[in-house]
């Protein structure tokens, strides 16, 4: 089990090695949030939790925890929409999702709550970084986690850090099978490759944290995932 202060890399890079695929040069780990988030000391025991007076009153109209939604509102620097038991934020980062990303699945049985990183694109750089220095290997790593979707069925997991991987492919100006000058396409590629790991991954009982993407060919960058947040004045939906 993870626990804080646990050498995220030196345990990445030992179990490369005992499943016989240790990591290479060009790999991209995609490492889950719940990971991340409890070797930084993200994980928070509800019953330390002191509510506020608002978040008793939430709690209460949605049947939720009131310490549970206490966290949510400190994680979050807007609430976007209630409606029933959902409570859908914007987090201090900037993402928007339900209950500021605070998660007690996979925590601890549910006495316990995870929080998200506090900076995860510098999660990631700093994970990357110790990585080529235990093991000389240059990866990209891209941090995910679980968002729902408001047109669509299901859950998927998206980017929400990264590092020395492009997050967006911009294809504008780019020509089809037919010549036309593509004007809008942009490829969330941070995104696509946390949704595909997911199917590795999963989210109830397999214990596996991190996904290793071999083969893809990849523009290098620092850019960070907070370059696929819609910003405000593209937003059709706020």
């Amino acid at each position: 089990m993870l626990k804080e202060g646990d050498n995220l890399a030196k345990m990445i890079l030992e179990a490369a090695e005992r499943q016989g695929t240790p990591i290479a040069d060009g790999d991209v780990l995609v490492v889950t949030q719940k990971a991340v988030s409890k070797v930084e000391g993200r994980v928070y025991k509800l019953s330390d939790i002191q509510p506020s007076i608002l978040a008793k009153r939430l709690a209460k109209r949605m049947d939720k925890d009131p310490a549970l939604v206490e966290l949510v509102l400190r994680e979050s620097r807007a609430i976007v929409r209630m409606s029933g038991r959902h409570l859908i934020t914007e987090t201090r980062h900037g993402w928007v999702c339900a209950n500021s990303g605070v998660d007690v699945s996979n925590v601890s049985g549910g006495d316990s709550a995870a929080l998200l990183p506090i900076d995860p694109d510098r999660s990631a750089k700093e994970l990357r970084r110790e990585i080529r220095m235990l093991s000389g290997k240059n990866v990209a790593v891209v941090i995910s986690d679980t968002f729902g979707r408001p047109f669509r069925i299901g859950h998927t997991d998206v980017a929400i850090g990264c590092s020395g991987i492009a997050p967006v492919l911009d294809l504008r100006g780019s020509k089809d099978l037919f010549g036309y000058v593509m004007k809008v396409k942009e490829t969330a590629l941070a995104d696509e490759l946390a949704s595909a790991a997911e199917l590795v991954v999963g989210n109830a009982d397999e214990a596996v944290p991190v996904a290793v993407v071999r083969g893809l060919k990849y523009p290098s960058s620092e850019e960070g995932a907070r370059r696929l947040m819609m910003r405000r004045r593209n937003d059709l939906f706020r």
